[in-house]
């Protein structure tokens, strides 16, 4: 009895069309404004100047009630960091964003927007 031993011949392989080379378009760098971060920046009323280096900020905004539709008033305190103690009770500045000064203080002075009036019971 004799066996015969067939051997697999490999089918002959298809020749591939070579690649074509990819045709990237250039990629267009983002607007540098986009890039940047932009700090957040809040307006109010200084209402406390009592802590060194330190004020505390009155953010008045308006907010829509849900069902009744009546534009409701609220507010929010921040710490804000004033480096000169130039702000003073009254006055309306302008803060923006910074890094963690403390554990409140997340705000800095950029600039007193409006000075409070000065009375004469204040001067005394």
């Amino acid at each position: 009895m004799a066996t015969e031993t067939k051997k697999k011949t490999a089918a002959p392989k298809a020749e591939k069309a070579p690649k074509a080379p990819k045709t990237t378009t250039p990629k267009v760098a983002a607007p540098a404004v986009a890039a940047i971060h932009r700090r957040k920046e809040l307006t109010g009323a200084v209402v406390s100047n009592k802590m060194q280096k330190t004020i505390v900020v009155k953010i008045e905004r308006q907010v829509r009630h849900g069902l009744y539709g009546k534009y409701i008033s609220r507010s929010t305190k921040f710490k804000a960091h004033d480096e000169k103690n130039e702000a003073k009770i009254g006055d309306i500045v302008t803060v923006v964003e910074s890094r963690p000064l403390s554990k409140d203080k997340r705000w800095a002075l950029q600039k007193i927007v409006r000075r409070a009036i000065q009375t004469a019971e204040a001067n005394v």
